[in-house]
């Protein structure tokens, strides 16, 4: 099977998961025009705070049939590149309080999507299900305020989009009634260094701090 083909079952397989749930209309320009004025639109709206990482380069999010991001950054002569996409859950949290107990409309806990979002790219990229998956520690958690997390270690398809890039760290993470964050990491290089710049880039995004964390 193809990789876009299967990677267009997935997708449809997330739809459906959270069908006939209302959501922000999110009109994505071409990544070349306002990607950062929409980026930080979407983190207004989903509680999300980010503080550029220093040498860092902002460039062009994929944004095409097969990937969909809000914005791209890279470390230049580094080999390596991040990208993340923000969704907010806000009104699909109310709508789902208002239809939780309505027997002709079944919605999805939009507080459980985060875990269709990155199986779903992780598979894309990937090609198969055989990847390494964990759930955030409580520690790292509370770094991001999130209240739900999972991460994946990838080795990746060989694909145009990615720029060829051998292996990818997945990172989804939820608040509650509130977000979701999807970021995802590359490098050829599964080293310490491409750990200590995965530390850096992760500490730029990070949920607002509300009463109860």
């Amino acid at each position: 099977m193809k990789t876009i083909d299967l990677f267009k079952r997935i997708i449809i397989a997330v739809l459906l998961f959270c069908s006939a749930m209302p959501v922000f209309a999110q009109t994505k320009p071409s990544p070349l025009k306002a990607q950062n004025t929409v980026f930080y639109e979407l983190l207004n709206q989903s509680d999300l705070q980010f503080t550029y990482p220093a040498g860092f380069k902002e460039i062009p999010a994929v944004n095409d049939e097969d990937f969909s991001f809000d914005f791209a950054m890279e470390l230049p002569g580094k080999g390596f590149e991040c990208w993340f996409e923000v969704k907010s859950q806000k009104q699909n949290w109310i709508s789902y309080q208002q239809n939780q107990y309505n027997k002709n409309t079944r919605l999805a806990n939009p507080d459980s999507m985060y875990m269709a979002m990155g199986k779903a790219y992780a598979i894309a990229l990937t090609g198969d299900d055989n990847f390494m998956t964990r759930n955030m520690p409580p520690e790292v958690l509370t770094r991001y305020n999130a209240d739900a997390g999972k991460s994946y270690l990838l080795n990746l398809l060989d694909l145009p989009d990615t720029k060829h890039y051998k292996y990818a760290l997945l990172i989804c993470l939820q608040k509650n009634h509130t977000g979701t964050l999807v970021a995802i990491y590359f490098t050829n290089q599964k080293d310490p260094e491409f750990y200590q710049e995965v530390y850096r880039a992760s500490h730029s995004l990070r949920f607002k701090a509300t009463a109860n964390n």
